[in-house]
């Protein structure tokens, strides 16, 4: 019977998550999902000094809010608990297991000082590298033992082959050999007594007998350390899949200082979180048929971690505000208006019918940030050049404009339904009359109206939603304005 399937999505909570993290919490949950198996969520919280007051409420939070539900946790205990790395050091698991390596001699107590390790350089091939040179593996018991019982700061080491190679395998970049004297003699346990995140996952990931480890290619280099410590307890080692790096548009390493590095300041920046997820999955994934509008059922679906990428994935903006326009088309209305009201209202500031609006800048905006550039001059017409009032295709000039905003203006004195419906017969019977196409009459109203070359609605639309009074007050200005 095939082993079941279990991934882990292991942050340390320093901060907001990068857009990084969050693809190697997708992709193991992808995994996970596409195979029927289990999503676990694990706390990293030993480096105490990275640690930051509410990134554990913003890993939650991010989790849900992207749909990346987990079958066991903090919060969910499934038998292979605790899941904070915290409260497993507290339980003594890390030192039970840098113990037993001791014991079997495959690690030793490090009683150097930083000043020593400074200096410590060994020529690898034609480089000098900085790296351990073993001094504490050759002192003698006794020594050890009585400096272990004066309670004298020591770190615990992993005692790494000198001679020969390490190769490992990994799904996405095959089989990669690294000469062993290449590999420091990793710290397993800190001087204080709390384990190093390279120790910790090997042992939390054994106890929750984790299948596959998903995570970025910058750790591809100490997989063949991480193999040695599988190997030195007997343990079977996990299926590695190392994702490409994700970089900028100038194909630097994405950073914070991009602006968009984390999911929380992409919602920030006005993105629904399905865009951004669905986006992040084809950062350095893509299915079969190349569909790129994708609900996470039917990423779940589709997705083969065989088939991702080597190469680094480019965070492209354009790209991810077209997919966040297709998203917002796709939108059931009422779930539109709901999530564009505090945009709306933030950038009117006064009461309009907020529902039309919303209706009317769904189609036509990729960010809700786009919101106030779209829908400003209901409040307020822009200072804007007559100019604008000469238009090819309607075959408008500012003296006919002038003519049908000063025949217009008594109609729509006189006119007392200000609804879009009415207002559009009475205006088509101007129109008529006079014997012109359409737009000669509602190119020049919607400029008045407006003072904008584009509008996310007609002329009576735009009059519907701002009322008869501000609709002759802007008429009698623009007539004034090309006078």
């Amino acid at each position: 019977m095939a082993k079941k399937i279990r991934t882990r999505f292991a942050p340390s909570p320093t901060g907001k998550m990068h857009v990084g993290n969050l693809r190697t919490a997708l992709y193991a949950y992808l995994i996970t999902r596409h195979e029927g198996g289990d999503f676990i969520l694990r706390i990293e919280d030993t480096d105490q000094e990275r640690y930051v007051e509410g990134a554990v409420e913003i890993i939650n939070r991010t989790l849900a809010l992207t749909g990346l539900t987990h079958d066991e946790g903090p919060d969910k205990d499934g038998g292979y608990g605790p899941y904070v790395q915290s409260e497993r050091q507290a339980a003594g698991i890390y030192a039970k297991y840098a113990q037993q390596l001791v014991d079997q001699g495959d690690a030793y107590p490090c009683f150097c000082k930083e000043e020593e390790l400074a200096g410590m350089k060994r020529v690898v091939g034609d480089k000098e590298i900085s790296i351990y040179d073993k001094r504490c593996l050759h002192l003698p018991k006794e020594e050890v033992e009585r400096r272990l019982a004066a309670g004298e700061p020591h770190v615990i080491r992993f005692n790494m082959p000198t001679e020969g190679t390490t190769t490992f395998h990994d799904v996405i970049y095959g089989d990669i050999t690294v000469n062993n004297e290449e590999l420091e003699d990793l710290i397993l346990i800190k001087s204080d007594g709390y384990p190093t995140y390279n120790f910790a996952n090997v042992v939390d990931d054994h106890l929750m007998e984790i299948s596959h480890v998903v995570r970025g290619n910058e750790y591809l280099s100490s997989a063949p350390k991480y193999n040695r410590i599988y190997e030195a307890f007997g343990w079977d080692i996990p299926v590695y899949v190392h994702c490409p790096l994700i970089t900028d548009a100038d194909h630097q390493k994405l950073s914070k200082r991009s602006g968009h590095s984390s999911f929380e300041d992409l919602l920030e920046q006005g993105f629904v979180a399905e865009a951004v997820v669905n986006y992040v999955a084809l950062l350095g994934w893509s299915p079969a048929d190349n569909q790129e509008i994708m609900t996470l059922e039917e990423l779940i679906r589709a997705f083969d971690y065989h088939h991702i990428n080597k190469s680094p994935a480019v965070f492209d903006i354009p790209k991810l505000r077209w997919m966040n326009g297709e998203y917002f088309k796709k939108m059931a209305p009422e779930v539109f208006y709901e999530k564009a009201l505090p945009y709306l209202r933030e950038a009117l500031q006064e009461d309009f019918d907020y529902r039309k609006i919303a209706s009317m800048v769904q189609t036509r905006i990729e960010t809700f940030l786009d919101i106030p550039e779209q829908v400003g001059f209901f409040r307020e017409v822009p200072e804007y050049d007559i100019s604008m009032y000469k238009n090819k295709k309607s075959k408008s000039t500012e003296e006919s404009s002038l003519t049908v905003l000063t025949e217009t203006l008594p109609i729509l004195e006189r006119q007392e339904d200000y609804s879009n419906d009415a207002l559009y017969e009475t205006l088509s019977a101007y129109v008529t009359e006079k014997g012109v196409k359409t737009g000669f009459v509602m190119w020049p109203l919607r400029t008045a109206l407006s003072g904008r070359q584009m509008t996310p609605a007609g002329a009576t639309e735009i009059m519907e939603v701002i009322g008869k009074e501000r609709t002759l007050a802007r008429i009698r200005a623009a007539i004034e304005k090309l006078s």
